[in-house]
């Protein structure tokens, strides 16, 4: 069978091959941090985050700095490494980006819309904090740009959920996630592997239902254990174990399998600040992990999609 997933020939459906379709070129991710907070954090619906969380990306950027200012320094990064001609998707990625008042969004989603250089829009939050009014504005900004509304999946498993303060119900990501697809907006859900108490056929189930959604696109990769975090206390003390680098890799291609062939897998490994990660350590190493994922899928004779219903 011939793979056409993307020039690499991989044999699942990358985020360079859908953006080399839609745009006809290659798209960069700016990442951007304005500040947000949670309603997980504030009190609103828990304390102090999910259990995984560390407050924020702040991978390339200052939250102090402007959307402007973040994203002139993205642009220069960027082209510092790939030339004056680049074209680049601003993310807003860190805590929830559409818990703010309508008119503090769409000044700050306007403001990265402005840059020539910006093809489109990747709104990072969570299936409860889309009230009808941010849909409302999220259904004009799907009018004009390439929006995604990326959302914090992580399991189907309320056990699971409950266990990391997520505080949020797999009923509520539901209704979140529906609201969406009803006024055609694009959505990426995230799936993280290993958590606490999760067995093999957990995670491969997580899987199952999500393919069910048919959503546009996924992110999925490993536990990550960050300094300063209510999990990183947990995992010193010994209370669980995690997945090694061969398991997830395994774990993946079965993921992969039952993935339907046209959702885009926007992530199969995490890209976690490596000042703060205290494990596994194997997942620093990204470019082994991803030819790791390329390999096993070959010696398998698989690919995405293969057992989709």
């Amino acid at each position: 069978m011939s793979f056409a997933y993307s020039c690499d020939n991989k044999r699942y459906h990358t985020l360079n091959y859908y953006n080399l379709s839609r745009f006809g070129r290659k798209v960069f991710k700016a990442a951007l941090e304005c500040g947000f907070t949670c309603p997980n954090i504030d009190g609103t619906k828990g304390l102090n985050g999910c259990a995984f969380c560390d407050g924020g990306s702040g991978y390339f950027t200052k939250p102090e700095l402007t959307v402007p200012e973040q994203l002139e320094a993205e642009l220069a990064r960027l082209r510092k490494k790939h030339g004056e001609d680049i074209a680049v998707n601003a993310y807003f990625q860190a805590n929830t980006n559409t818990y703010a008042p309508v008119v503090t969004l769409r000044g700050l989603f306007e403001q990265a819309l402005s840059f020539p250089e910006v093809k489109g829009i990747s709104i990072g939050t969570r299936a409860d904090c889309l009230p009808p009014e941010v849909l409302d504005l999220l259904s004009e900004l799907n009018e004009r740009t390439n929006l995604t509304v990326e959302l914090g999946m992580q399991t189907v498993h309320d056990i699971t959920k409950e266990k990391m303060n997520i505080c949020c119900t797999h009923e509520e990501f539901l209704r979140g996630y529906s609201s969406l697809k009803e006024r055609g907006i694009r959505t990426c859900l995230h799936i993280i592997n290993g958590l606490p108490g999760e067995t093999h056929e957990m995670m491969l189930e997580t899987a199952a239902e999500t393919a069910k959604l048919r959503p546009e696109a996924v992110k999925l990769q490993m536990l990550h254990i960050i300094s300063g975090t209510r999990l990183a206390e947990e995992f010193s003390r010994g209370e669980f174990s995690l997945l090694s680098r061969e398991e997830y890799i395994s774990l993946i291609a079965e993921q992969l399998e039952l993935l339907p062939a046209e959702t885009v897998i926007e992530r199969l490994t995490g890209d976690g600040d490596k000042s703060k990660l205290i494990a596994p350590m194997w997942t620093a190493d990204k470019l082994a992990v991803l030819g790791g994922i390329d390999k096993m899928l070959a010696e398998r004779d698989t690919f995405q999609g293969r057992k989709c219903l």
